[in-house]
């Protein structure tokens, strides 16, 4: 089942000069980048993509710590293509928690926040990430953060070669 989905890195893998490493981790499972930007948001756009559903679900005053941290510098957003892309992409990130995240993912391999040092520095945990949570949520936030015209449709090499044939 081909799927898209939404990434972000968002400013502090940015500001890192993550970006290049990020990307290279999904070129290198064979997923297919179709939409690629930076943008720096400004916090009405910000709360149309962490809307009141975070708030009823984590909190406003978590909500309101994503709203400054999505707009705290540049973000790179990417829409991501390939077979069961939302579950694949998710996997290559990590847990939400870069704490609990494995190594291998990566927020395991560039970050070590856990959301009880956030809420004690009355932060939002700096996972540098994002990606979307399921099909429906993916849909809709590539709607939000892209338009038609920014998604490309192209063949990756193994889809044009048949190699061995």
């Amino acid at each position: 089942m081909i799927q898209r989905t939404l990434v972000l890195i968002k400013p502090d893998g940015v500001m890192r000069g993550l970006v290049g490493e990020v990307i290279k981790r999904f070129d290198n499972k064979g997923l297919k980048i179709i939409g690629l930007k930076m943008v720096c948001i400004d916090k009405e756009f910000a709360a149309k993509h962490y809307t009141e559903d975070v708030a009823k679900r984590r909190g406003e005053k978590v909500r309101m710590m994503l709203l400054d941290y999505l707009t705290e510098g540049p973000i790179v957003a990417m829409v991501i293509e390939g077979v069961h892309a939302v579950n694949v992409v998710r996997i290559i990130t990590g847990d939400t928690e870069p704490s609990k995240a494995l190594p291998g993912t990566i927020r395991g391999d560039f970050t070590h926040h856990s959301f009880h040092y956030a809420d004690g520095k009355e932060m939002s945990t700096k996972n540098m990430i994002h990606a979307s949570a399921n099909v429906e949520e993916a849909e809709k936030e590539i709607l939000l953060w892209f338009s038609i015209d920014e998604l490309y449709d192209y063949k990756k090499a193994d889809e044009i070669f048949h190699y061995g044939k």
